[in-house]
C-alpha cells in the first residue's frame, strides 16, 4: 500500500518510528504549511489493518490523518502461528503474520491466556508454534490439595506414598481431562491495547 499521513511538525519522528516498526519504506516528506507536513510510505497492508490508524491518531493526538492505496502484490515471509492448548491446536487461536514478529505475538497472546483459562488438576501447557518448532511457551500451573495435612509425626513413607497417588491421578487426569476455555479468552486475543 502507498501510504500519505499528513501530520503535525512535531510527531514526524514518532510517526517515522510506527511506520518503520511496521515493516514500512520510506518514500517521501513534503511541506504543505508551516506547522503540518505529509510522510509517504510504502507498507502491507496486514499492517495498516491491524491496529494502525489508532497508534497513528495515539502519536498524534488525533491531529494526524492518513490515505492509502494499493501499489500491487509482494511476497513476504509470513508465517501461522498455531497456538496449542494441552497439546491440541486450537484453530480459533491460530494467526497469520510476519516471521519477525512471530514470537512476539506468540508470546503475548499465550500472556493473555494464561490470565483468562482458570486453573485446573492438572498442568496446562499453552504453546505457540510454527509448524512443528515450538517458539513459545507459558504454563498455568496445577491446583494442589494438600494430600499431607491429615499425616502428622515424622513418617516420611506415608506421605511419600500419599504424593505418589496424587501425582499418578494427575497423570490419568491430564490424559482424559480436557480443558475449558471462556469466551472472555477469545476476546481477550482479539484485543491490541496491552500491546
Amino acid at each position: 500500500m502507498k501510504l500519505e499521513i499528513i501530520c503535525p511538525e512535531e510527531n514526524i519522528g514518532a510517526l517515522m518510528t510506527l511506520c518503520d516498526s511496521r515493516r514500512g519504506i520510506f518514500k517521501s516528506q513534503q511541506f504543505i504549511s508551516d506547522t503540518r507536513q505529509m510522510l509517504t510510505y510504502e507498507l502491507p497492508l496486514a499492517e495498516i489493518i491491524y491496529d494502525f490508524y489508532d497508534k497513528l491518531k495515539s502519536v498524534t493526538r488525533g491531529y494526524g490523518t492518513m490515505d492509502y492505496e494499493i501499489i500491487g502484490n509482494r511476497a513476504d515471509r509470513l508465517v501461522k502461528v498455531n497456538i496449542l492448548i494441552n497439546g491440541s491446536p486450537v484453530e480459533a487461536l491460530s494467526l497469520i503474520c510476519h516471521r519477525d514478529t512471530a514470537d512476539r505475538r506468540g508470546r503475548l497472546i499465550l500472556q493473555k491466556l494464561r490470565k483468562q483459562i482458570d486453573r485446573h488438576q492438572f498442568e496446562i501447557p499453552l504453546q505457540a508454534a510454527i509448524g512443528g518448532k515450538i517458539i513459545a511457551r507459558e504454563t498455568i500451573k496445577a491446583v494442589r490439595k494438600n494430600v499431607t495435612a491429615k499425616c502428622y509425626g515424622g513418617d516420611v513413607s506415608r506421605k511419600r506414598k500419599l504424593l505418589e497417588a496424587q501425582k499418578k491421578g494427575k497423570e490419568r487426569m491430564k490424559s482424559v481431562g480436557s480443558v475449558n476455555i471462556p469466551q472472555t479468552a477469545f476476546m481477550a486475543v482479539l484485543d491490541t491495547s496491552d500491546e
